[in-house]
């Protein structure tokens, strides 16, 4: 955001806020900033992976009595997948990190009590 756009944001909310008009056009009941700190929530986790594999895994040793010899390929179609889905996601961390990502709130939190807001302005 360039500063000429920001002193015309600044412009037009004093204009808004002032009484040369009357009554002004925005009564804030909480002060215009930004607050130091963000919700505390938790990160979604993705959605789950495998879980054909899985329920073919529980299907084959309902089947054969819990039995591993038996349901060997089904376990190793399931470990694959697991092995191929931590892949993925180890990679797509890795690019999440690279292109900026989303801080944790924690993070967030953190970060805005070391560089807090300038409130003296409003």
């Amino acid at each position: 955001m360039s500063s000429k756009s920001v002193t015309d944001v600044s412009e037009k909310l004093a204009r808004l806020l002032s009484r040369e008009n009357g009554r002004p056009v925005l009564k804030p009941n909480k002060p215009l900033v930004l607050k130091d700190e963000v919700a505390n929530r938790k990160m979604r986790k993705g959605e789950a992976t495998c879980i054909t594999e899985m329920s073919l895994l529980m299907a084959c040793w309902k089947k054969n009595e819990f039995n591993n010899f038996l349901c060997s390929s089904e376990i190793s179609t399931f470990y694959t997948c697991v092995e191929k889905a931590q892949r993925e996601a180890k990679l797509k961390a890795a690019q999440q990190a690279s292109h900026g990502g989303r801080l944790a709130p924690k993070q967030a939190n953190t970060l805005l009590k070391r560089f807090p807001g300038i409130k003296d302005e409003y």
